[in-house]
């Protein structure tokens, strides 16, 4: 499985281009490669952007190897972030000790430094001794200094997803999913969020179980795939987080989410509890729960977010899941969540709209 799979790449221009920036970042390493068909490529599951690769050539010593990590980048993710700003986010990230080295960059891809640690499982984010390692790994991440303005990023984005996705869609898709409705939904979260004190920090945004590994000797943990990283509520991290809880993308349907699996109370509050320790001291249960209800108004944001991604990755994205149905459930849970999360009025001003037929009913 050498040369043959660089061949079957999916949306690289030049298999050849490939080969020589391999080379290259092996030249740079102290390493030589005399022949191409000494390469191995081996595809890794799970990632739902790029199109990701383990790369193995044998070092100058012969009876060892070396290994780097190829990422393909998707067909039409430039909607989604500015890849230059996502590299130097990477680069910056890694200077800060946080995550591997850049080896090389090029148009559609780049060659990263190969981390030797596992990558997490949708089961190992729910045991408590890996989950009390992500839990402060999170809140150390959250203390990085990054450039930029430490402002909330969250909205504009969003915004900025809902006008690209209206684009994108046929009209059918535009009414199915509601979109019309949601500029307003966007505005009353926003103003909801605002209310009260934010701790702001440099957020990952897509901290599900693939994004991160863990050294199984020392058990440390290490984030990586900064494509969403900017600032942000570190409420919101948090919520991304829980919400991945139910998702498992290694089966034979990645795109299915069990929100039977969304942990309980208990689990956010331990969780939270363990992330506020981190830095020595331990929190009060009021400063416990106000991070936990914030973490879970949140939520309603991060479906809206990935709801939007979904639908916009399954009209430019090449990569074999189903975004349009991960994209429904995530927009069908937005509706179920704002019943339980938001008031009275909210509750009642929506269940009118419902009953007139302005909203999507999913069904």
């Amino acid at each position: 499985m050498a040369i043959k799979t660089i061949e079957m790449l999916k949306g690289c221009e030049s298999k050849e281009d490939i080969i020589q920036v391999i080379v290259a970042v092996a030249s740079e390493l102290g390493d030589v490669i005399e022949d191409v068909n000494t390469l191995q490529v081996i595809p890794m599951k799970g990632a739902l952007t790029n199109e990701v690769y383990q790369i193995i050539w044998p070092t100058k010593k012969g009876e060892e190897v070396r290994k780097a990590l190829l990422r393909l980048y998707g067909e039409g993710v430039e909607i989604f972030f500015n890849r230059e700003e996502e590299i130097r986010t990477f680069e910056c990230i890694s200077m800060n000790g946080q995550g591997p080295r850049l080896l090389a960059s090029f148009t559609y891809g780049r060659v990263e430094e190969f981390i030797h640690a596992r990558t997490l499982s949708a089961v190992d984010i729910r045991d408590p001794e890996t989950s009390a390692l992500i839990a402060s790994k999170m809140r150390e991440f959250h203390r990085l200094h990054m450039p930029g303005p430490r402002k909330v990023h969250l909205w504009q984005r969003i915004r900025n997803w809902l006008s690209e996705v209206k684009t994108l869609c046929f009209p059918k898709d535009i009414i199915f999913f509601g979109l019309d409705n949601l500029d307003e939904e966007i505005n009353m979260l926003e103003k909801l969020s605002s209310e009260g004190y934010q701790d702001i920090g440099f957020c990952h945004n897509d901290l599900q179980y693939g994004n991160i590994m863990m050294d199984e000797e020392t058990k440390s943990i290490t984030l990586i795939d900064y494509e969403y990283a900017s600032y942000n509520p570190v409420a919101y991290d948090l919520a991304n987080h829980f919400c991945e809880m139910v998702a498992d993308y290694h089966t034979d349907t990645p795109h299915v989410l069990d929100y039977t699996k969304y942990p309980e109370l208990d689990e956010r509050q331990w969780f939270i509890s363990i992330y506020l320790s981190s830095e020595g001291k331990k929190p009060s249960n009021a400063k416990v729960d106000q991070l936990v209800n914030a973490a879970e108004k949140y939520t309603l944001a991060n479906h809206l977010f990935w709801g939007l991604w979904g639908l916009i990755s399954s009209y430019v994205n090449k990569i074999d899941f189903n975004y349009r149905e991960y994209a429904r459930q995530r927009f069908q849970q937005y509706w179920i969540k704002k019943v339980t999360l938001l008031d009275s009025t909210s509750i009642a001003s929506q269940d009118d709209e419902i009953v007139n037929g302005s909203l999507p009913s999913f069904t």
